[in-house]
């Protein structure tokens, strides 16, 4: 037998945690690592916050797990919390970020067809997003790499170019349900879209009944500086996505919606074994408490924002491998003139820090929405060094 217990879905580098320490990662072998990856954006509390910790291990100790077809006191109580802060009247607890993406999905399309109108099914979705690793999700993307070898994929998705106002019009027709977006691409390469696109995404599916979903998995829970990214463009959504931070590590995911979007949501629609069981809701109301804290998301903005201009100070020492810095708040990317691969395997295995990398040769830098000034400075060093060291070794 050749193949591996784990199944090789994943290039999976040298490094091989066992432990976190607030910021930081220490592998099997004792190094320690600054993670500015945080699980991809999972992470915002860093490792081992208490708070979450103790959460945790409380209702572990209580109740894990119920079937849904018992009454939920604990979703009930953080559903309620995040309709409270947020557009939604409504909340479905998912797993994973795939999951509330496939719910916000059913949810346009059940809209249509309790509306009488079964034909709208096609969502306009854009370019180099990404959804998901489900065969729905997948759907929803022009990206090759997660398509090949996966057809037929699912009907019902129209891809268009991302930011193109005019796309979106010529891919409408008597089919559309709505549109599936990321206000910042994340995989794609850290891009937000501008206010003014994401406004006429809102007028257009105002004036047409169709439904704006948001995917905010990557981009939502403070990770921009504000709860939901789409705060700071002045448009609210009919459905949202989120997961990610949602949970701090633990998994758990979530669709969002008003109570017009979800009115084709009834009983028998949509389920999920494990969303929404004790554990995951205490994990969750465990990090609304520190999110919602009064300095919390203003914190968010102010690191990001000196760890933006402490990247972009970084450019002109560096122009033939810096090109600019991209995303919002604490969701930022260097995007660069050489293969981002190489220099983010270089960033860890050299100067360990750890970073992700995106579409257009951009390293995401994603650090836990806990971090201080101190944790900017020692990024910023370790940087600036392997930019040294790069530019030496080419």
């Amino acid at each position: 037998m050749t193949i591996t217990p784990l199944m090789p879905v994943y290039p999976r580098c040298g490094v091989r945690p066992v432990r976190g320490e607030g910021c930081y990662l220490i592998g099997e072998d004792g190094r320690r690592f600054l993670d500015f990856a945080s699980g991809i954006a999972v992470n915002a509390l860093g490792h081992g916050h208490p708070h979450l910790v103790k959460a945790i291990a409380d209702q572990a100790a209580t109740l894990m797990h119920v079937s849904n077809l018992y009454g939920s006191p604990q979703g009930e109580h953080l559903a309620q919390r995040l309709v409270d802060n947020s557009f939604a009247d409504t909340v479905f607890f998912t797993n994973s970020g795939a999951e509330a993406v496939e719910c916000a999905i059913k949810t346009a399309r059940r809209f249509h067809y309790a509306n009488g109108n079964p034909e709208r099914f096609t969502l306009i979705t854009f370019s180099n997003a990404f959804h998901g690793r489900t065969l729905g999700t997948i759907s929803a993307t022009n990206q090759p790499k997660m398509r090949d070898g996966f057809e037929p994929l699912l009907p019902g998705f129209k891809v268009v170019e991302f930011g193109d106002l005019d796309a979106v019009k010529a891919a409408m027709d008597e089919t559309t349900a709505g549109f599936l977006i990321e206000p910042i691409q994340g995989e794609g390469g850290l891009k937000p879209a501008t206010p003014a696109f994401l406004k006429a995404l809102r007028d257009l599916a105002d004036e047409n009944g169709l439904m704006l979903i948001l995917d905010e998995v990557q981009c939502g829970y403070g990770r921009t500086g504000t709860f939901f990214a789409h705060e700071q463009y002045g448009v609210t959504p009919d459905i949202m996505a989120v997961a990610k931070g949602i949970g701090s590590g633990f998994p758990l995911g979530a669709c969002l919606a008003t109570e017009h979007a979800a009115k084709g949501m009834v009983a028998g629609t949509h389920g999920s074994t494990y969303g929404g069981n004790p554990l995951a809701m205490a994990a969750g109301e465990a990090v609304l408490d520190v999110m919602l804290e009064p300095s919390f998301f203003t914190n968010v903005k102010a690191m990001g924002d000196r760890l933006r201009s402490s990247l972009e100070q970084l450019i002109p020492n560096h122009d033939d491998l810096f090109e600019e810095v991209r995303g919002m708040g604490l969701m930022l990317g260097l995007k660069l003139k050489v293969d981002c691969r190489a220099f983010v395997a270089h960033l860890r295995d050299n100067h360990g820090l750890l970073t992700v990398g995106a579409g257009e040769n951009v390293v995401r830098i994603l650090p836990p929405l806990i971090i201080d000034e101190s944790h900017i400075a020692e990024a910023i060093e370790k940087i600036s060094a392997a930019a040294r060291d790069y530019e030496v070794a080419a």
